[in-house]
């Protein structure tokens, strides 16, 4: 295991700021902490970097120990990376420059022949002889990316990369970085608040809530199979609908019927909430199930749909913009879930 978090507390007088933290990264993989402000992540990643001290637990790297009560690894010896969301970029420095700082232990020779080797990787070195604000801000992101990344560290720390940026930018870079990431089979770790960010860059997430990892798992399971309800409200977009225990893998809904996927506990007459995403609510004329349009969100080739079912279920449907209906209109849905999960009602 590449990078290991085993119960990591950090807290700060009585407050837990990192409560029980615990993951594992392979060689080669992308993680990311994946939260909203004051979550936790900013601080997990802190105390892999040795910015932060441990109050219990471990983190091992590479198979040393980094952290643990009583002991720390300093930061310049723990082999890692660090990418700032304000990039910390030396502005009276070249681009070839500011790549080379941490380099001061090779030769000039090897040090030339490293910075051209890692600018050519992001895709800059048309760039060496520029100054950083010379440059856009993407580009300066993969600069300091690139300083980053030239001394062959161990492991690859991203503190919110994309934040000052652009969505449209913050999108094209985001696939830009992963790609780099991997082309040079680097293990690495980033924090963001932006579920698309996490989506496009990660092979694994931790979604984290009070300073407590909630899920650890790859994008497709934390968005079809979540296994808290924080989990289900924060990633994606969805609803959840009222419904009551038939037996165990089966609920009876204003919609009908609907099959769990999973298997579950629940007994007949318990009180639940199914999670419907908006590809699982089917436009379909055809059907006897009418639906009132509250609300629409145009986006191009699809219509968000906000729906509302003769009983006051509400339910959100992406549909393809040709079918343009108006609010107020009753429209026929069909339910198609693939993944049916539910969870405790919220009364």
């Amino acid at each position: 295991m590449w990078l290991e978090l085993q119960d990591v507390v950090r807290a700060f007088g009585s407050r837990r700021v990192v409560d029980g933290l615990s993951l594992r990264l392979e060689r080669g993989s992308i993680g990311c902490l994946l939260g909203p402000s004051g979550c936790g992540k900013t601080t997990a990643l802190r105390c892999i970097a040795g910015f932060e001290a441990v109050d219990t637990g471990s983190i091992r790297a590479h198979g040393q120990l980094l952290a643990g009560p009583g002991f720390a690894m300093a930061p310049a010896e723990r082999h890692i990376g660090m990418v700032f969301q304000d990039y910390a970029l030396f502005p009276h420095l070249r681009v070839s420059d500011n790549v080379a700082f941490g380099l001061h232990r090779l030769t000039g020779d090897a040090r030339a022949r490293r910075v051209a080797q890692i600018l050519d990787s992001v895709g800059l070195s048309e760039y060496a002889r520029r100054f950083p604000h010379e440059l856009s801000g993407g580009q300066q992101q993969r600069v300091a990316l690139a300083r980053a990344l030239a001394p062959e560290p161990e492991l690859i720390l991203l503190d919110e990369p994309f934040s000052s940026l652009d969505v449209e930018l913050r999108e094209r870079l985001s696939i830009e970085v992963r790609t780099i990431l991997k082309n040079l089979n680097t293990t690495a770790l980033l924090v963001t608040h932006d579920q698309q960010e996490a989506f496009a860059v990660a092979d694994l997430i931790g979604v984290m809530q009070h300073g407590r990892l909630e899920q650890w798992d790859v994008p497709y399971e934390l968005y079809h199979r979540p296994k808290t309800r924080f989990v289900a409200d924060f990633i994606g977009q969805g609803v959840f609908i009222a419904g009551e225990v038939i037996d165990r893998s089966a609920v009876q809904t204003e919609l009908g019927v609907m099959r769990i996927n999973v298997n579950s506990d629940w007994r007949p007459g318990d009180r639940v909430e199914l999670l419907l995403r908006p590809d699982d609510v089917i436009h379909d004329d055809a059907s006897s199930l009418r639906a009132e349009v509250c609300q629409r969100a145009f986006r191009g080739a699809e219509f968000l749909y906000s729906l509302k079912m003769p009983g006051g279920t509400r339910l959100l449907s992406l549909v393809p913009s040709h079918h343009n209906h108006q609010i107020g209109e009753h429209i026929g849905v069909r339910i198609e879930p693939d993944h049916v999960v539910a969870f405790p009602r919220q009364d």
